[in-house]
This record gives C-alpha cells, sequence and structure tokens, in this order.
C-alpha cells in the first residue's frame, strides 16, 4: 500500500531543468558579464569594505557604559 507508485509521471520541464543544473558547468562560459559580476563580488566590495575598515580602525568606542563606570567619561 504504502510502497512505490508505479502510476507517478514525472514533470518533463522539471526533469531537463535538474539535468541542466547537475551538468551546469559543461554549459557554463566566461562572458564580459560574468567577468564584471566576479569581479565586483571578489575584489571591488571587499576592497571598499577593507578601505573603509582601515580608514576608520580605533576611532570609534562601542563599548557602552557599564555599572560602576564614571560618567565623567561620557
Amino acid at each position: 500500500m504504502a510502497g512505490p507508485s508505479k502510476s507517478l509521471v514525472l514533470d518533463p520541464a522539471l526533469q531537463k531543468y535538474y539535468e541542466l543544473n547537475a551538468n551546469r558547468y559543461k554549459y557554463w562560459r566566461w562572458t564580459p558579464r560574468h567577468a564584471m559580476i566576479s569581479f565586483v563580488y571578489m575584489g571591488l566590495i571587499p576592497g571598499v569594505l577593507g578601505y573603509v575598515a582601515y580608514k576608520y580602525e580605533g576611532q570609534f568606542e562601542f563599548r557602552g557604559k557599564r555599572r560602576g563606570d564614571s560618567i565623567a567619561e561620557w
């Protein structure tokens, strides 16, 4: 009763999608668009974040006031 069904019909569009997804590396090529996206995500964004972190390093105090701290330093 709860075994595999012999009347199961698979959707051909989903089967084609699964096959394409499994073999994506065979069809992928470098194009100017892929190169630009790769440069932005692997070079530009980390570079900008690193520059901002280096520029503002140590300029802000993020520790909040704790019990026992004097109010004079605030």
